[in-house]
């Protein structure tokens, strides 16, 4: 895998959620990752790459493993978000918007993830598109695979979620 920073200006959460503030994925979050998301080539994954700076450090030289999980619940429920719209045969700037949450999120570290590399993570489902959905992401520093995803996530009513989070 030929690792580089993706750069499109058509990343799923900008079309979808432009005005987003996850701190991993929301583009209107100063102080967050803003990683962007994007269909493959191949029409089956969900890619995003990204640097992690001098803040993202576990052990000395290694990437903090946080960092790897916070790649991994963005990126997978993006994919997740961007495989209903498909399978609804719908565009991803129609209304009503599609929003997914974690239902649950398994990281496994397969190798030190060293810092100084692009990471590239790829995504797919993993059997069907449903109300919950499973998604498994790889994830790559350079060519070597040094974390693996494999997650559910749930499609929400976020209006219907927010009202019972606070009561």
């Amino acid at each position: 895998m030929e690792p580089h920073l993706i750069t499109d200006p058509n990343a799923l959460q900008d079309i979808i959620a432009p005005d987003g503030v996850c701190f991993g994925c929301g583009p209107k979050n100063a102080n967050g990752l803003r990683i962007k998301s994007y269909w493959d080539a191949d029409n089956i994954h969900v890619i995003t790459t990204h640097m992690p700076d001098s803040g993202h450090v576990g052990w000395p030289s290694l990437v903090y493993g946080g960092l790897i999980s916070c790649l991994v619940d963005c990126h997978s429920n993006w994919t997740v978000m961007a495989n209903h719209y498909r399978a609804e045969g719908r565009d991803p700037q129609t209304l009503p918007r599609i929003d997914c949450v974690t239902g649950s999120l398994g990281v496994k570290y397969i190798k030190p993830t060293p810092m100084g590399i692009l990471l590239t993570l790829k995504a797919r489902i993993e059997g069907e598109v449903k109300r919950k959905t499973r998604v498994v992401c790889e994830v790559y520093a350079g060519d070597t695979l040094t974390a693996l995803g494999d997650s559910v996530f749930v499609r929400v009513d976020v209006g219907h979620l927010a009202k019972i989070a606070h009561s």
